[in-house]
């Protein structure tokens, strides 16, 4: 839902993309037909099963209320870092787009001092940015509204990708057919999230 102009920019030009999920998405009992979904999607990505990693732990559980221990997620993130020599991550800002507590909690994570200490050195991290719900809801046409804004910076510490392959993220959207529904089909086309990211460098 957010992510898929940065993952097509990527793969595209070949880079080795590893998907790190911090949850099977069990909020409604539905966690291991989430996790199958997923990894259908991330085909439709052009990624393979084996550069996807889901963790079910039960202290990182889906729901809105669950505060996730930031500690714990920058442990399974260095892991994951140090097992596949990344260079580079990209993770949610701290409102998460949508302002799930979820996804805020992994930025925390990502950004907690125990992992900033330990990479920092050696890690780009990169947040996508949130918008506000008019921005969030314009389509394609804040894609030049995002770009008069990273202009603006040019130091190099935000970049705008713009979704090269439009039909392909609707394809791996539809492969969550449990969450498949007439609203989650209206965001796809109308966030402008499906049409680009502008991603912001974490110092």
């Amino acid at each position: 839902m957010f992510f898929t102009p940065t993952i097509n920019f990527l793969t595209s030009r070949g880079h080795n993309v590893q998907i790190l999920c911090l949850s099977i998405g069990d909020a409604d009992g539905k966690g291991n037909i989430r996790k199958q979904e997923l990894f259908q999607a991330c085909v439709a990505l052009k990624i393979t099963m084996q550069q996807v990693k889901i963790v079910n732990h039960p202290e990182l559980q889906d729901g809105f209320g669950k505060v996730w221990n930031h500690s714990l997620l920058a442990k399974f993130i260095e892991d994951e870092i140090t097992s596949h020599c990344i260079d580079m991550m990209i993770t949610f800002d701290n409102y998460g787009v949508s302002g799930h507590c979820n996804h805020r909690d992994v930025h925390y994570g990502v950004c907690s001092k125990l992992l900033h200490d330990a990479l920092r050195r050696d890690v780009e991290v990169w947040e996508l940015i949130s918008t506000n719900i008019l921005r969030k809801y314009s389509g394609p046409v804040d894609i030049w509204l995002s770009m008069f804004l990273a202009m603006l910076q040019s130091n190099g510490t935000m970049q705008c990708l713009v979704n090269e392959q439009y039909c392909r993220s609707l394809k791996a959207m539809a492969q969550h057919s449990s969450q498949w529904v007439w609203f989650r089909k209206l965001f796809v086309v109308l966030s402008s999230y499906t049409y680009m990211n502008t991603l912001r460098k974490i110092k």
